[in-house]
Parts: structure tokens; sequence; C-alpha cells
């Protein structure tokens, strides 16, 4: 990059890239359309949501397993080390809420130092840089041989990058692009700055995520590239090393980036189809796809084991008489039902 101050990707359109692309087109179109009754579509989401906690954090070394991370997400407790569970949870709670990293379809660098202050909360040495640009000298190394792999810009080179990254995420020119080109983009540019001391690759994954759910690729947020890294981190940091010889041009990790996405979608069409099968559907009792609301109590419901209408009334800012409709609505198609607790009413799942 000879400016610092301005950013335009440069990378090849291969065969192979516009192939992929194609295919995770149709995926994506099979996964939308498919006939999910709201458990099952609440199951994957969840489902997705701990395994892209898990993979994110153990490829920085994180030691929990998969079903210590699925506890965690559950509420309950595991025998591990405080920073060790604290990654986990602040990575859960940050694809949960992943929608609020932007505001009005715009990535600014302050969203990204959000995303990184939430991601790292409570993990590094010196929490001051939590949500904080390094303004020191940084090597990226192997911890086995030690050997410096790469030398990311000098700390004054930080901000100005970042800035022109957050302009071109907000420009034409993105906006015309494929949004999984534009989401491993961000990702390999936001680990080539190496922003800050530490949690760099999270955030960058947090970040690819965000530009993908923005874009309305993941709609109903099944999707997730970070398993797909975790099952081979060799391969993942030798196409960033291999790139990084090769800056500006990126080809080679976005052939890459787009082999994984077409990989990771098949594998959540598979499992969607086998869901929305005709025998699935009989056993549903024919029910139908819900409101982003109704699928977000659905959600709320599962985390916390039941929900009130008090509850409702303070997430989305409604009334007692819009929430208990809300609720009502949902009692009727037999997806909840009421439960007394002492004088109060919750509802739970049928």
């Amino acid at each position: 990059m000879k400016d610092s101050r301005t950013f335009s990707p440069a990378f090849t359109y291969s065969h192979e890239m516009v192939k992929r692309l194609a295919a995770i087109t149709a995926a994506r179109e099979v996964i939308l359309h498919a006939h999910l009754v709201p458990k099952w579509e609440v199951s994957i989401r969840r489902e997705q949501l701990v395994r892209a906690a898990h993979a994110s954090t153990a490829i920085e070394g994180n030691p929990l397993s998969l079903e210590e991370v699925s506890r965690l997400a559950e509420g309950r407790d595991v025998m591990a080390a405080r920073r060790a569970k604290a990654e986990v949870l602040n990575y859960l709670r940050v694809l949960e809420h992943i929608d609020t990293y932007q505001n009005g379809g715009k990535i600014l660098e302050e969203h990204i130092l959000a995303l990184h202050r939430d991601i790292t909360q409570g993990t590094l040495d010196n929490p001051a840089a939590e949500g904080a640009f390094r303004k020191v000298r940084v090597v990226v190394g192997n911890r086995h041989t030690k050997e410096v792999v790469y030398s990311p810009p000098p700390a004054k080179e930080v901000s100005p990058q970042m800035a022109a990254l957050a302009s071109w995420l907000n420009s034409d020119e993105a906006h015309q692009m494929h949004p999984v080109l534009v989401a491993g983009i961000a990702h390999y540019e936001l680990v080539r700055i190496h922003p800050f001391v530490d949690g760099n690759g999270r955030t960058a994954r947090a970040l690819a995520t965000l530009i993908l759910a923005m874009r309305e690729f993941d709609i109903k947020r099944f999707f997730t590239l970070d398993d797909f890294y975790d099952s081979d981190r060799p391969a993942y940091y030798a196409v960033l090393k291999a790139v990084n010889a090769t800056y500006p041009d990126c080809t080679v990790w976005m052939e890459y980036f787009t082999e994984g996405v077409e990989i990771s979608l098949h594998r959540v069409k598979e499992r969607v189809l086998l869901l929305s099968s005709d025998e699935h559907r009989k056993a549903s009792g024919g029910q139908v796809a819900l409101s982003d609301r109704q699928m977000k109590i659905i959600e709320y419901i599962h985390a916390h084991g039941s929900v009130k209408s008090g509850d409702l009334m303070r997430l989305y800012g409604i009334s007692r008489q819009a929430a208990g409709k809300e609720l009502a609505g949902m009692i009727e198609r037999n997806l909840i039902k009421t439960e007394r607790k002492g004088r109060a009413t919750q509802y739970v799942m049928v």
C-alpha cells in the first residue's frame, strides 16, 4: 500500500473462485428457502454459535473443549482458568449481538474498536489495550519454533491504515462486490495490519461475520467459518504467510477464503436439507417460519429457560399490551405455554 490513507484490494478472479462463488450463492438459496420449524432453526443457530466460539478461541490457544464451551453457553460453569472462560464467553456475547457493531449499515473504526474491546474484555494483561490500537511494535511468531512469521506495519501506521480499511468497507466499490469477497478482504487486511496487541484473529473473524450479517448473506445466522479454520490451523497460517509475500495481491487468500465458505455452507445446507425432509415436516405439525421478533423470543427462552412480558418490554421497548399480544400469538401456534412461578406468569417452550 503506497498511501496508508487509501485502500483498494488487489486480487484476480480465478476460475475456481468464480465457481465457488456460484456454488456458495446456490447453497445460500437452498438454506433460505428450506422448510424448517422454529425449534430446529434455533437449534442450528445455537449449535453454530457454540462451534464458532470454540473454534475461534481454540485457534489462538484456548484449551476449552467443544463440550465445555457448550456448557458455558448454557449458563453452566466448567473447571477452567478464569481467562479461558472469559475468552469464550466474550466471543459468544459478541456473536449473539453482532448486528450492534455497525450504524445504519456502516462499519466505522469505533465499531471495530468496540468489537475488540468486547472480545478481549478482562483477558489482557493490560486492560488499557482492550479496544485500543497498539502503540508498540509487535511480531507474529510460531509458538513452538519461536520463528518470526510476519512483522506487521509499525504502530504509527495502524490508525491511518485502519481508517483506510473502514473507509473502503463503506465505499461503493465494497457495496457492489460480493459480500463473501468483502468479508474475506476485511479479514485478511485486519490480520495484516495487526492493529491490536492481542486478539487480532478473533476480531478479524468477528468482523467478517459482521459483514456477512449486514449484507444479508447470513440471514438465519447459520453460518460460521471459524470451524473451517480450526480444522486445519497449519493451512490457515500457511496461507496468511504466503499472501504476505505477494501483498498487495491477495489472490491466494481469497481463493482459500472462498473455499472455506463453500465447504462450511455446504455442511449447513446438508444439515438443513435433512431437517426439512418430508418425514421431519410431518413430525413438525406443520409449523411455519416466524417473524424475526418471535424467533428472538424463542432464542431468549432457549438461553434463559423462560421469558416474561416484562422481558419483552425491556428488550424491544414495547408496551405490556403489545408484549402480551406477541406471546398470545405464539401460544395459539402451540410454540410456547404459560407456567406460573409464584405470582408471576412466565412462558416456556412447549
